[in-house]
């Protein structure tokens, strides 16, 4: 970090600070937050304090917006990135907030080349190189520890896209096996498909399937919501995703959360 980034940070963190209340009103609602020692809420606070100075969020279709739900936002947005670098969420900078679901039109072309119109009802959205989109409702549905996280999700789609469109494959860090990642990764993905493909009832909400990048993005969500949960389906991905977020969410679990053991096939 140059003497400038330094000079910018200290500066914003001096006059934006997230007031030390507010901060433990918020820790105190995000159950997925609690795990976190006293070292990584500071440098958590801290994150979200530079979030929030950095973003513009947009209100819309008539949305009641208020700082508990962008803190909310900010802090669970910085809890993918709190061992990662302060720039993930580069190159774009607005946030919209809608009060609901919202409708978002597509076109689609079949194999014989007829357009077809839908609209699709979404929670969430991110652009490449654009905004990230979000339903305040949702927001207020995510970090209960449930494993249902639209904050989480979306963010991830961000970090997925630091290297081009989303896919499911991410900037890997230095010492990460890319072909350890595309094979866990694919091999979860297919299983995961064919079991909703039988009708199976899974653990893992079906939308993971619709395709890789929702796949990386849903797994995200139970990385850090329910961890036990990928660690006895996924244990391979849970691994991937424990070295590239460089957390052990696992691990950090209360001792009375955690599951006396797994069985994997």
């Amino acid at each position: 970090m140059s003497w400038f980034s330094r000079w910018r940070r200290e500066r914003i963190l001096r006059r934006h600070l997230v007031p030390t209340d507010a901060f433990k009103t918020a820790i105190a609602r995000l159950p997925i937050l609690h795990r976190l020692d006293a070292s990584e809420r500071t440098r958590l606070r801290e994150a979200a304090s530079l979030f929030l100075h950095d973003k513009t969020f947009s209100a819309a279709g008539d949305s009641e917006v208020d700082d508990s739900i962008l803190l909310a936002i900010a802090l669970q947005a910085c809890l993918l990135t709190l061992n990662l670098g302060e720039d993930s969420y580069r190159s774009w900078s607005e946030i919209i907030l809608y009060p609901d679901e919202f409708l978002r039109p597509r076109e689609e072309m079949d194999k014989v080349g007829v357009v077809h119109h839908s609209r699709d009802i979404l929670a969430g959205e991110s652009w490449l190189g654009g905004p990230l989109v979000l339903s305040l409702a949702d927001v207020e549905a995510s970090g209960q520890a449930d494993g249902y996280n639209v904050v989480l999700h979306e963010f991830a789609h961000k970090l997925d896209m630091l290297n081009g469109d989303a896919n499911g494959f991410p900037p890997l860090h230095r010492g990460m096996d890319a072909a350890a990642w595309a094979r866990d990764f694919s091999s979860a993905y297919e299983d995961l498909c064919k079991r909703v493909d039988a009708g199976d009832d899974t653990a893992i909400d079906p939308y993971a399937t619709t395709d890789p990048a929702e796949f990386f993005a849903v797994l995200t969500e139970i990385f850090f919501e329910m961890p036990h949960l990928l660690d006895a389906e996924y244990p391979a991905v849970y691994r991937q995703l424990q070295q590239f977020y460089r957390q052990h969410p696992l691990a950090a679990m209360p001792f009375g959360q955690r599951p006396e053991s797994h069985e994997h096939d």
